[in-house]
C-alpha cells in the first residue's frame, strides 16, 4: 500500500483531522519511506517552555503546504515516495531519562525498518535519543546542525541533559563522527570565552553567522559538502536558525540571523547527501500568535520530504 496526502483540490485544507500535510495518520513501519513523527517534549527546556505544542502546531499550519510538487526540485513528492504521519511518541513529562529511553526505542523501529523519520520537536534534546536510535541501527552519523546555539555544554545546573547539552553528549558517547559534523548559523552570547572552545575541542567544525553573512550560499553549501564526506547524514534544524523576524516562536531568540528563504536554499544544496534522518526542533507556538514561525517549520519539512522523493527517483534514473 502506498500512502500519501488528501487532494486538496477536492477536500478543502481547513477541512479534517490536522496531520502533517494531510497525510495518513498510521503508526506503521511498513511500506513507507518516510514518517513524520512528533515528539512533544520540553522537560530540558532552559527558559521559555512551550515546544511541547510544536508538533500540533506543525501540523496545523502544514496544511498550507499540503501540496505534493516542489517546483524548485522538480519532484512530486508522492509519486515515488509513500510516507505517514506516524503520531507523537510517547513520553513522561518531568522525567528526562526515561522519557529519552521511549524516545529511543520507538525511533529505532523506524530506523530498523529503513524509514527516514523526520522528528518535529520539541525542544533540542530530543536529538539525543534520535541519535541513540540512529547510530544503534546505522553506525555513527555525520551531524549537519542548523542552530543560533552550539549546544555542547557538558552540563546545566550540575545535571547532565538540557537543550543546551545534547551534542557534548552526542560526541562522548560515539554517536556521530565530529571530524565529519558541522554546526552553522551560531551566534549566542556564552557565559565566558571557554565555551568558543567547546565544539572544537569535542571535534566538530562551526559556521558562525557572522562569518556565513558575508559568505556566499554556494560556499557553505561545498564546505558541508566536503566536511560530510560519503558519510551517512543526520540533519538537525533548530528552527532560532532564523532570525526572530522570520521565528518568533522559539524558546531562546537569537538577533542576527537568516531569512526563510536563505535557509530553504542552504538545505536544497544538501539535497544529494546520504541523509538518513532529520528533525526541526525548538517551536514554540504561544510566542507567535500569527503562526509564521510554524508556517517557517512546515515548509522546511516539505523541503526534506521532497529530498526524499528527490533522490528517491535519482536512484530510479540511475538503475535505467
Amino acid at each position: 500500500m502506498k500512502y500519501g496526502t488528501i487532494n486538496s483540490l477536492k477536500s478543502p485544507r481547513f477541512a479534517g483531522v490536522k496531520t502533517f500535510m494531510r497525510m495518513q495518520q498510521v503508526r506503521t513501519t511498513e511500506d513507507i519511506d518516510f514518517a513524520v513523527v512528533g515528539i512533544p517534549f520540553d522537560t530540558c527546556a532552559s527558559y521559555r517552555a512551550g515546544t511541547r505544542f510544536g508538533p500540533a502546531s506543525i501540523r496545523e499550519m502544514s496544511c498550507l503546504a499540503a501540496k505534493p510538487y516542489n517546483p524548485v526540485l522538480d519532484v512530486d513528492i508522492f509519486e515515488y515516495c509513500s510516507g505517514v504521519d506516524y503520531g507523537d511518541l510517547n513520553s513522561v513529562p518531568g522525567y528526562i531519562e526515561d522519557s529519552f529511553a521511549l524516545i529511543t526505542e520507538e525511533m529505532k523501529e523506524l530506523f530498523a525498518h529503513g524509514v527516514i523519520p523526520i522528528a518535529m520537536g520539541g525542544d533540542h534534546s530530543v536529538t539525543l535519543p534520535e541519535l541513540r536510535a540512529c547510530s544503534a541501527v546505522c553506525g555513527p552519523v555525520a551531524l549537519v546542525h542548523f542552530d543560533a546555539h552550539y549546544d555542547t555544554i557538558s552540563e546545566y545546573f550540575g545535571k547532565p541533559y538540557n537543550h543546551g547539552t545534547p551534542f557534548y553528549h552526542a560526541a562522548k558517547e560515539g554517536l556521530v563522527l565530529p571530524e565529519r559534523s558541522i554546526q552553522i548559523g551560531i551566534r549566542e552570547g556564552l557565559y565566558g570565552v571557554a565555551d568558543t572552545m567547546n565544539s572544537k575541542n569535542l571535534g566538530y567544525e562551526s559556521i558562525t553567522a557572522a562569518d556565513m553573512h558575508h559568505m556566499a550560499p554556494e560556499e557553505i553549501i561545498r564546505i558541508i559538502h566536503e566536511r560530510t564526506g560519503n558519510n551517512k547524514v543526520f540533519l538537525t534544524f533548530d528552527i532560532d536558525f532564523l532570525d526572530p523576524a522570520f521565528a518568533p516562536g522559539t524558546g531562546t531568540p537569537v538577533p542576527g540571523g537568516f531569512s526563510t528563504w536563505e535557509a530553504l536554499e542552504l538545505i536544497r544544496g544538501l539535497k544529494d547527501l546520504d541523509i538518513v534522518g532529520y528533525d526541526v526542533v525548538e517551536v514554540a507556538p504561544a510566542f507567535d500568535p500569527a503562526g509564521i514561525t510554524s508556517i517557517a517549520a512546515a515548509g522546511i519539512i516539505q523541503e526534506f520530504m521532497s529530498q526524499i522523493a528527490w533522490r528517491k527517483r535519482l536512484r530510479a534514473l540511475s538503475s535505467c
